[in-house]
């Protein structure tokens, strides 16, 4: 099988963009982690599905897959390329597009390379992250959960949220020389998530603004995480020591995120690029 696609990138979390709307696409998991080989194959943090809706007032169905070929439910950075895709390929005239994902319903705003995206309600409550219910303390006054893990016998506080995908957060120090490999890759596949999570490691510049890395399950680090730079202001927020409105800054780049609170969706805005068009054979 001979397959088009399109190489994109926001902030250098990277990904490839398949038109399936006429649905004769079917690849497996095998086939998918040979694309996202960066050696053997085009090389990714996910793979983008563009595919049609059932749903009414709706325009596009969007698929999410990590390069380990496991379907996921939602990527912030992915989905502001989803919107560039769609208008630069002339699939799409729309300046504001609704798209489904695995578990949701978000709006894209298309304003040439800059892009917003309204990525809901941020959830809280362990059965919709998923979260068990054992197995740590919980600081209510400051919205962080406390386990002790074997790892160098450490104490780890972090707080944790779903923008459609698990998150947790962990306040550090100076972010640029922080171990994230070394606890990322341990605490993506924690037994508290049975669906994994991705882990965000995050230095607090001022209460605008933040420095972010986040290593994500199936993925590992990457150089910018769009539902991770949400999270980690959501959990900054509620923890009282960020404002509504924070620039991000990724190792890829910059994101401007926005929370009102409780009931209030998630706003983050950011840019998307096209990088080459390709074919594989399969």
């Amino acid at each position: 099988m001979e397959l088009n696609f399109t190489k994109m990138h926001g902030l250098g979390n990277d990904f490839i963009v398949i038109n399936n709307l006429n649905g004769n696409i079917q690849l497996t998991k095998e086939q998918i982690q040979f694309m996202g080989d960066r050696h053997f194959g085009i090389g990714f943090d996910q793979l983008l599905m563009i595919e049609e809706t059932n749903l009414e007032n709706t325009d596009f169905k969007y698929r999410i897959f990590n390069a380990d070929g496991n379907e996921v439910e939602q990527c912030g950075n992915g989905a502001r390329c989803f919107a560039y895709y769609v208008r630069k390929k002339r699939l799409c005239d729309k300046d504001t597009i609704i798209v489904e994902t695995k578990k949701s319903i978000i709006s894209l705003y298309y304003d040439q390379n800059n892009i917003t995206v309204n990525m809901g309600e941020p959830k809280f409550n362990q059965s919709d992250i998923p979260m068990l219910t054992h197995g740590y303390s919980f600081d209510d006054q400051k919205s962080i959960y406390i386990i002790q893990r074997d790892l160098d016998n450490n104490t780890i506080q972090f707080s944790a949220v779903s923008m459609g995908n698990p998150h947790i957060s962990i306040v550090v120090n100076d972010v640029d020389n922080f171990p994230v490999q070394y606890w990322g890759k341990y605490l993506v596949h924690d037994s508290l998530f049975p669906e994994g999570v991705n882990v965000g490691f995050m230095e607090i510049v001022s209460n605008t603004e933040i420095k972010l890395r986040v290593y994500e399950r199936g993925v590992g680090e990457t150089l910018a995480c769009g539902t991770g730079a949400c999270a980690a202001v959501v959990n900054g927020i509620q923890q009282g020591v960020l404002a509504s409105q924070v620039k991000v800054q990724l190792p890829g780049g910059m994101l401007d995120i926005e929370w009102q609170g409780t009931h209030f969706p998630v706003w983050m805005k950011g840019g998307a690029e096209m990088v080459y068009e390709g074919k594989i054979i399969l």
